[in-house]
């Protein structure tokens, strides 16, 4: 028996004999989990009832084997669309200009001569995720997603982004947390919606699909879905401020990250397990012989992940490389990021007010995605159900510039991600 975890991580081991091909070369998996450790890092590191409007659904794309997720989005007039990776850990929109160096080369860019209707503020805009960064310039334009619209969104439009940090066809990123974390200071598409009353009900969700264990995978695959304004039943887990925001649910995260001594801990009970080292520093190793499923506990209800998530890949013959690794984040930010090795196995649900998260069963339905030739949907624009105004940039930063008036909302109380949660402490053990 382990002492308590301030997450519940329970393990139960047998030996199998069937193991993922490896999908690149061990120097190469190096890299990838050197970057995606400091992007992380970089990331968490010390650094009124209204009137129903609409809902509506995006169908996203899985890229690289579940290595992110994007959907599609269109900015101007007249609209062009543009695909985006959807992610609840950051709050800034940006997409690359048709300016951007050539490390944009075979991305859709915006050029701000094209639409009538893009105003710039011209303040500058940076923002880093530790394996790059993106600059610009802010300014507002119509943007439009799955039925809805934001007249004058503040985004940014950058003409310097890191090689690398866009891998074509995504041309940019969509952050879906609250406007308090925002690089640019500016009201989030998805918190000007809320507040506008475009939805419904407060509530997004995510449905994400599986083709990690799939050796014919193609570099993009039937992503799932990413609903807004959705009605749901059930129970949720209430967002705390402070100390208590042990986890940040994060849908542009892959893996998942934690602190160093309940790693440890973790991977004691798996029976030859060792960390990693090089590139693979903060990382462990396990016998590929040895099946480890896991299950993580919020609000006193366990949530199994499957084993074909936490088994990263195979480096050599007899080794195999777990999911979870060593993360130390900063004062301010949760001491867990949980990303989408966990959020493959659940139906995941966020919302606005209160701010709470919950998770589903996934239907067999869903199930059946993971996988399976499904077509992979293309960039759509989509008809206008609602239309809403964002509020002006903020005035704090260096890179941020007061265009406007903004209104104090209760969200800037809320923990530094979309949504963090309170996890059962309850002891780990071998079952």
């Amino acid at each position: 028996m382990l002492s308590s975890f301030p997450l519940s991580l329970a393990l139960i081991l047998s030996v199998s004999h069937s193991v993922i091909a490896v999908p690149g070369s061990v120097e190469e998996w190096g890299q990838w989990a050197k970057a995606h450790r400091e992007k992380l890092s970089a990331k968490y590191g010390d650094t009124s009832d209204h009137e129903k409007r609409s809902s509506g659904t995006n169908i996203i794309t899985n890229q690289n084997a579940d290595s992110s997720f994007f959907g599609s989005l269109a900015i101007g007039t007249p609209p062009v669309s543009y695909n985006v990776i959807l992610d609840t850990g950051s709050a800034d929109l940006w997409v690359a200009d048709n300016n951007c160096n050539e490390t944009c080369s075979g991305v859709a860019t915006f050029d701000p001569s094209d639409s009538s209707t893009y105003s710039s503020s011209n303040a500058d805009f940076s923002i880093s995720y530790g394996s790059g960064q993106a600059s610009g310039t802010l300014g507002t334009d119509v943007v439009q997603m799955a039925g809805f619209s934001v007249a004058n969104q503040t985004f940014a439009v950058c003409d310097t982004v890191s090689d690398g940090l866009l891998t074509p066809p995504v041309s940019g990123l969509l952050g879906l947390a609250f406007k308090t974390i925002a690089s640019s200071g500016a009201t989030p598409f998805w918190q000007a919606l809320v507040a506008g009353g475009a939805w419904d009900s407060p509530v997004m969700a995510f449905q994400l699909t599986r083709f990690l264990d799939d050796q014919s995978a193609k570099p993009l695959e039937y992503g799932g879905s990413f609903t807004m304004a959705l009605t749901t039943q059930g129970t949720s887990v209430p967002v705390p401020t402070g100390a208590a925001a042990y986890a940040a649910i994060d849908t542009g995260t892959t893996l998942v990250g934690g602190p160093s001594q309940y790693m440890s801990a973790f991977y004691s009970q798996i029976p030859g397990a060792q960390p990693g080292t090089g590139n693979f520093n903060g990382y462990y190793t396990y016998p590929c012989a040895t099946t480890v499923n896991v299950t993580m506990a919020f609000g006193g209800r366990n949530w199994p992940i499957s084993e074909q998530d936490f088994r990263l890949t195979q480096l050599t013959q007899t080794q195999c490389l777990g999911a979870f690794f060593d993360l130390q984040t900063g004062r301010s930010a949760p001491s867990w990021i949980v990303g989408d090795t966990f959020l493959k196995n659940v139906y995941s649900v966020f919302r606005y007010n209160p701010p709470s998260v919950g998770f589903a069963q996934l239907s067999s339905v869903a199930l059946a995605y993971n996988g399976a030739n499904t077509p992979v949907p293309s960039a759509t624009i989509g008809s206008t159900a609602a239309t809403v105004s964002a509020t002006a940039t903020g005035s704090s930063g260096s890179n941020r510039t007061n265009t406007g008036s903004s209104t104090t909302q209760a969200a800037l109380l809320l923990p530094p991600a979309l949504v963090a949660v309170v996890v059962a402490v309850v002891a780990g053990c071998i079952l």
